[in-house]
């Protein structure tokens, strides 16, 4: 057997291949760690209709054609700190090219798969996979670790990002396989299915093992339906990624000769733990998302909905509003859901996206103006994947521009969906946008997406899954001309909080809500976990305060906001002086730590939180520094923080927000790297900031 070695100074692949063997990822170095295996996992997954698997089972990987693919040629080339590998593979009636894609001291890849019927007869695929490997195992350690453990977040509806972690070995039990003579069949799946591509699961998951000090993390970057698959081989594990597939999502594509399909794309890390891994593809998202300018100024935005006005938007309660939160210090805002509304009841009315007469009575331009006149961007919720049954534009369409069953349209709480394939919907789309910056120069666009139509459409398309992929590919085709057209628009990406929050939307738009919950207990741990999916500068995690919280509960909110983009609601105008103060003090800390956020990676000193943990700890490094998010949601023992980047230094520690309320007591163990913190209040939340400045020994601190 031979080996292809590829990547640069932070990744190093080997890529097995033989006359007798399937293209198989044999090792991978990063960090210092070098990870091998003696299983042979294809570093492609194929299924097709008349070539299933090699062994009965329901998992994407043991594929009879990933077994069969031989190498044919692969070629690599490098262009600006950017390094890719092609593996040509073929078997009877197929062609198939991997291509991995990685940058210059980045240990992560993203790869992709294209594959190429070369037969004379049509091919029916059921599933490729996007990437498909073996965890491995150290060389310097005995085969068959039994300590990898699995970490993944379940997500719904005002409760996103609930991480777990579970032992590989409690997944996959000893059933003496070796007595069989045949390998495992066990695998663990986490599925999306549908539009919601975080509706179910986060799109990223994750495995790790303290005694190899190694871990891996996975992301499919998809915005429709989605698996991350672990299985049991002999002596090791494998992970398969891929984007739609026949036995989760009814997908399926037909291949005539000559006709290729290529994979949604997957993101790989590796580091000598999760932090590090994470650490990792955290920086291949920077390096793979779309230039714009506001990833490098991220302003501060404020909302009018959120615990506020919730839909029901006019002139008399905006005016206020705008005035408060450019007071405040707002850089943008956003008027959200129900300008376009006149009579009170507006869901399955949508999709005109006229300005409400009765709710502006001078126009909503007056309203736009008092923004423009206070030097804020105006901004505008938008949902523009729908039209409501009741639209007008719901009889002016037609019936091939909606995702569609059996000749009907489909339906899902009183609304049409917009196949972004059709050049009518398409039109549709365009001209809205257009309209709204022309006519009143909108310069940011919430894009919320309220339902999920379910696995796709059957018009026009080889099955329901495959008219859906399609439909998904045409809509980031849309979001990009949208931007290549209106360059300087900010775009948030929304989807009833954070059901779409996936990597594909992701690397186009400039930054996602994080969730739609209203109780702030509740939301701390959606914000610590954001991170470990999306960029900390593209977390936008409501600050909510409102007249009448005491300081604490106030803080407690701002906190909230403050790890990534800041995004700020509340009833301002009917604060007093003193709330006032907190809220802007809150905003000036903001704008002086965004420019570090932007270039921080996030670290968990107590943890990935779990949804009911009464601390909550989330820490951002940037240089010398961490900035560390904390909240006490309930009385609770002291938290101690695992800080090992201050291991054997006395670093300066100082609580940053908020500056004048109860200090919480703070102490320092040089030795382990731990800070303990205590608070006589909850629920309670503060800002500390820890940084290099030399010196020795245990001390108390304010």
């Amino acid at each position: 057997m031979t080996a292809i070695r590829w990547g640069h100074d932070a990744l190093v692949l080997e890529i097995g291949h033989g006359a007798d063997e399937p293209v198989a990822l044999r090792s991978a170095e990063a960090g210092g760690v070098r990870m091998t295996t003696s299983d042979l996992v294809p570093v492609v997954q194929v299924l097709t209709s008349d070539h299933g698997h090699a062994l009965a089972s329901s998992r994407l990987g043991m594929s009879e054609l990933g077994q069969s693919l031989r190498l044919t040629d692969f070629r690599t080339g490098s262009e600006e700190g950017r390094h890719h590998l092609e593996l040509e593979m073929a078997t009877t009636g197929l062609e198939v090219v991997t291509t991995l894609e990685s940058f210059d001291g980045v240990a992560a890849l993203t790869a992709r798969t294209t594959v190429t019927n070369t037969s004379y007869a049509p091919v029916t695929l059921l599933a490729v996979s996007s990437w498909s490997a073996p965890l491995g195992n150290r060389e310097d350690l005995p085969v068959g670790n039994t300590d990898w453990r699995l970490h993944r977040a379940r997500s719904d509806w005002l409760a996103e990002n609930r991480w777990e972690d579970v032992a590989l070995g409690e997944l996959f039990p000893r059933i003496s396989q070796h007595l069989t003579g045949h390998r495992p069949r066990g695998q663990e799946a986490m599925v999306s299915t549908g539009t919601w591509s975080s509706g179910e699961w986060t799109p990223v998951a994750a495995a790790s093992s303290a005694d190899q000090g190694v871990a891996w993390v996975w992301q499919a970057l998809h915005n429709g339906a989605w698996r991350i698959e672990l299985g049991e081989e002999y002596r090791d594990f494998e992970v398969a990624v891929s984007g739609p597939n026949h036995m989760d999502h009814g997908w399926s594509r037909t291949l005539v000769p000559g006709e290729s399909f290529t994979t949604v794309p997957a993101a790989v890390a590796l580091g000598s733990d999760l932090t590090d891994a994470v650490a990792a593809v955290t920086e291949l998202r920077r390096r793979t998302r779309r230039p714009h300018a506001d990833n490098e100024s991220l302003p501060v935005i404020f909302n009018d909905y959120m615990n506020t006005l919730n839909g029901d938007p006019t002139t008399a309660k905006l005016i206020p509003l705008v005035d408060a939160a450019a007071a405040a210090g707002a850089e943008i805002f956003c008027i959200d859901a129900g300008w376009y509304d006149d009579s009170g009841f507006w869901w399955d009315s949508v999709g005109a996206w006229l300005p409400s007469t009765t709710r502006f009575p001078g126009g909503l331009g007056e309203v736009v103006e008092r923004i423009s006149g206070h030097g804020m961007v105006p901004g505008l919720w938008l949902e523009p994947e729908v039209i409501g049954v009741r639209s007008p534009l719901a009889d002016q369409l037609p019936d091939e521009a909606f995702l569609q069953r059996g000749g009907q349209r489909l339906v899902e709480q009183d609304r049409y969906h917009l196949d972004f394939r059709h050049p009518a919907a398409v039109a549709h789309v365009d001209a809205v946008v257009d309209r709204l910056v022309t006519d009143f120069g909108v310069g940011y666009f919430k894009f919320d997406y309220n339902i999920n139509p379910g696995p796709g459409t059957d018009h026009a398309s080889c099955s329901v899954g495959d008219g859906l992929l399609e439909h998904n590919r045409a809509h980031l085709a849309w979001l990009d001309s949208v931007l290549d057209r209106h360059p300087a628009l900010v775009i948030e990406n929304c989807g009833s909080g954070a059901m779409r929050a996936d990597g594909a939307l992701l690397s186009r738009l400039q930054l996602q809500s994080t969730s739609d919950q209203q109780d702030p207990l509740l939301y701390p741990p959606i914000t610590a976990s954001a991170p470990m999916s999306m960029l900390p500068e593209q977390a936008a995690s409501w600050a909510y305060p409102q007249p009448g919280m005491s300081p604490e509960e106030a803080a407690f909110c701002l906190v909230t906001g403050l790890p990534g983009r800041f995004f700020l609601s509340g009833y301002l105008n009917n604060m007093t002086e003193p709330e006032l103060e907190l809220v802007r003090e809150a905003v000036v800390l903001t704008k002086e730590i965004r420019h570090d956020i932007r270039r921080s990676t996030p670290v968990w000193p107590l943890g990935l939180p779990r949804w009911d943990d009464p601390w909550v700890a989330l820490g951002l490094d940037v240089d010398d520094t961490t900035l560390l998010f904390l909240w006490r949601r309930s009385d609770a023992p002291a938290a101690e923080l695992r800080l090992p980047r201050f291991a054997g230094l006395d670093p300066r520690i100082e609580t940053v927000f908020p500056k004048n309320l109860t200090p919480w007591q703070l102490a320092w163990n040089e030795t382990d790297g731990v800070l303990r913190v205590d608070a006589d209040a909850a629920p309670a939340a503060r800002m500390i900031r820890i940084s290099h400045k030399g010196g020795s020994g245990p001390r108390e601190l304010a």
